[in-house]
């Protein structure tokens, strides 16, 4: 175990306890949250010397797979906040050390960038009003994972030029509706429900234009979701090996009377094992790969520079790579697992469909059916990875214009 792990482990442990019994009765692990950012967790990414861990990004995803086993809720519902920070270390504003402070002070950063319907930069509804004061924000976002739990939100609008920008407010701020109504069938405690801005005033050193997001924010993003897949496996995997061995009877084809001793459920449970930590080491490659890009740019390293785009798109690559493995790995164990257990294990009360809930949910925000391509035509034609925010319309006005040139 890292250091940053064992750090960590105490509140992991009480996190995992308290998992199952947010399951079952719906509640919030409002505290869970709070315990984390009073033990740094979200200032990991920080140098020491401005109040952080000086975690690498490789050693960031270690301790968010081991959260996701204590809950995979967790590390979704704080995606937006360990972005942010990629961000306000990196993305080069002058406003970057005021943030700092904050995240080192143990606040929390959500986000609402999302709506549904929308489809690209140009058509999302929510504005930002410029004006003396810095602006005023109106809109209706979805999809606002950990914002209930924060003290402050990152907003995704359009200014009155429709230029993209990022907008920073108080989650308690006057003209701000948290709506706690997210209902998916897995991924339950994040709080990825509505949040109605009404004229809500934003301070101008809390307006940024969109593309001061750091270079690889798309990754982080994306492997953060992964990470929790993981957690899942390897929550999935020990309560699967716990029931085989508790087991005391077997099915009449069984192969010994003594399930952990019948060969064809040890195979069972040695395929889950195996997809688990497959998924868990392309993750961390990946993981791996955005260390380089982070450092060059720590370093000043020009952002446009072909070297540091050359290891951005290597990350890219890695993450969309992975997203394909992680998603079938996952799913796969998740769902098997069942064959080397009885019917009792189908109970309500046993909760092993949660596994299944949580990476079908957590695979459904991240689709594999897009990734595979973005690789192909990355390895056979040179074409530069997707943001996420391109849409179609998008992309295609920017294929055409590339071969007008």
């Amino acid at each position: 175990m890292s250091a940053l792990a064992e750090r960590f482990a105490p509140v992991l442990r009480r996190i995992a306890d308290r998992a199952r019994e947010h399951e079952r009765s719906g509640t919030r692990p409002y505290d869970e949250v709070r315990e984390l950012a009073d033990a740094g967790f979200g200032a990991v990414r920080l140098p020491l010397d401005r109040g952080g861990a000086g975690a690498g990004v490789r050693e960031l995803f270690e301790l968010l797979i081991a959260l996701g086993e204590a809950d995979s809720n967790q590390p979704q519902l704080w995606r937006n906040h360990l972005a942010f920070v990629e961000d306000r270390l990196l993305a080069g504003s002058a406003a970057d050390p005021v943030w700092v402070e904050r995240i080192a002070a143990g606040e929390v950063f959500g986000g609402a960038w999302s709506e549904l319907g929308s489809n690209g930069l140009d058509k999302v509804g929510t504005r930002l009003t410029r004006d003396s004061d810095g602006g005023v924000l109106d809109g209706t976002k979805y999809y606002s994972t950990g914002s209930i739990y924060a003290d402050w939100i990152s907003v995704f609008a359009l200014d009155q030029d429709a230029a993209p920008v990022i907008a920073i407010i108080r989650a308690d701020a006057p003209g701000v509706t948290l709506l706690d109504d997210w209902t998916g069938v897995g991924q339950r405690q994040t709080g990825s429900g509505t949040t109605v801005f009404t004229g809500v005033q934003v301070a101008p050193e809390a307006i940024y234009h969109f593309e001061e997001r750091v270079l690889y924010q798309e990754v982080v993003y994306q492997l953060v979701l992964l990470a929790s897949l993981v957690g899942v496996g390897r929550a999935a995997r020990a309560e699967l090996v716990s029931a085989v061995r508790e087991r005391r009877r077997n099915y009449p084809h069984g192969l010994d009377p003594e399930p952990r001793r019948d060969a064809q459920l040890q195979a069972v449970v040695g395929r889950v094992s195996a997809l688990v930590t497959a998924a868990e080491a392309v993750v961390l490659r990946a993981a791996g790969l955005v260390d380089p890009v982070a450092d060059a740019l720590a370093s000043g390293a020009d952002p446009a520079s072909e070297e540091v785009q050359r290891l951005a798109t290597e990350a890219a690559i890695a993450s969309y790579e992975a997203q394909v493995t992680v998603t079938d790995a996952i799913l796969e164990a998740t769902t098997i697992l069942f064959d080397a257990l009885g019917s009792s294990a189908v109970l309500e009360e046993a909760q092993l469909d949660r596994h299944w809930r949580n990476a079908r949910t957590l695979s459904s925000h991240n689709p594999r059916v897009y990734k595979a391509r973005v690789v192909g035509d990355w390895l056979l034609n040179d074409a530069s990875p997707l943001r996420i925010y391109e849409s179609a319309d998008e992309r295609r006005t920017r294929e055409e214009a590339d071969a007008a040139v």
